[in-house]
């Protein structure tokens, strides 16, 4: 009998003897919740700091049954479509395409996302372009003619481009070459001499310009004129003067930090996560406040107060009822 017992007891503490609740990864207060942040393409900010968020509320997935995995994907636009398809809970946003989306603006033209929902921004991100020296462009004028990459289809710097172009009356169907590439694969065709310039709305430092300006093919960063950003500004308010450090990239030609224009990185969800849930997340960010601007570079000047800036859709439910608990609103 006691080896009966002994063989018994063996059995139950074998991994493959698990009982039903821990095979379904059920925990001590219910089933364990996955949560999928979309972020963007692997070279740029937005993934690395999805990432951080993942990490960071991932400390205490067994705590709160919630597990946190990142996603690259196509940016703003697809993840925005994304959320609202319901494919990911969580999505990084550029500021002015949160708008856009919620007011059916743009890329959603007469369809308003009415289920988009934000929870906090986080870094802010300059529109910046990015030439070869060699190319003749020490303006935005001087594009024309010029083979630019202006981005992918459903990406944020795309539609940052076109806006600029269009308070500098650029028509890029007919003044340049727009190629619609991604950022990681523009670094290598820049330096290959396939495009003049690229454009990009990042966060900094970046790897893909780390990578443009580490080439044999010399690079700058193209200014944006004072002009065309106060136009911007004043015709699109979710916009704000912006500057590109040189610091993090000693190959390139500028000196001095280049002027241009930029919004905020975001995160939203949509209403059809449960309140609960977005409570907790929003909870665990601020809270560990600290932990997270060490994370990444772009996320060293958060504060709790600017990460309720560039809100342009409603607050979730679940970040408002933390927002108002800790006096962040009234």
């Amino acid at each position: 009998m006691k080896r009966l017992l002994v063989f018994v007891l063996v059995l139950f503490f074998l991994p493959g003897c698990q009982s039903e609740s821990d095979q379904k990864g059920e925990g001590a207060s219910g089933p364990t919740r996955f949560v999928t942040i979309g972020t963007g393409g692997v070279t740029g900010v937005y993934y690395p700091v999805g990432g951080a968020i993942s990490k960071l509320v991932n400390q205490k997935r067994d705590q709160y049954n919630v597990r946190t995995t990142v996603e690259s994907t196509g940016g703003s636009v697809f993840n925005v479509n994304a959320l609202m398809n319901g494919d990911i809970e969580l999505g990084v946003v550029q500021s002015d395409l949160q708008y856009q989306a919620f007011k059916g603006l743009g890329e959603w033209e007469g369809r308003p996302q009415q289920k988009l929902r934000a929870m906090f921004a986080l870094h802010p991100e300059a529109v910046t372009i990015l030439a070869a020296a060699d190319a003749g462009i020490d303006s935005v004028e001087d594009l024309k003619g010029k083979i630019v990459n202006i981005g992918a289809p459903g990406t944020g710097q795309r539609v940052n481009a076109l806006d600029l172009f269009a308070v500098a009356g650029i028509n890029p169907d007919t003044d340049l070459r727009a190629e619609g590439i991604k950022p990681a694969e523009a670094a290598g065709m820049l330096q290959d001499g396939r495009i003049d310039a690229y454009f990009y709305t990042v966060g900094h430092p970046n790897g893909s310009i780390k990578e443009a300006a580490a080439g044999t093919r010399k690079v700058k960063f193209v200014p944006v004129s004072e002009r065309y950003v106060r136009d911007l500004v004043e015709k699109l308010p979710f916009y704000a003067p912006a500057d590109i450090p040189v610091e993090p990239y000693p190959g390139v030609a500028n000196e001095a930090p280049v002027p241009t224009y930029g919004v905020k990185a975001t995160i939203c969800t949509s209403t059809d996560v449960p309140e609960d849930l977005i409570y907790l997340l929003t909870r665990e960010v601020f809270e560990n406040l600290d932990n997270l601007t060490t994370l990444h570079p772009a996320l060293a000047g958060l504060t709790q107060e600017n990460m309720l800036q560039g809100l342009s859709a409603p607050l979730h439910p679940g970040a408002e009822k933390y927002f108002r608990e800790v006096g962040l609103i009234e």
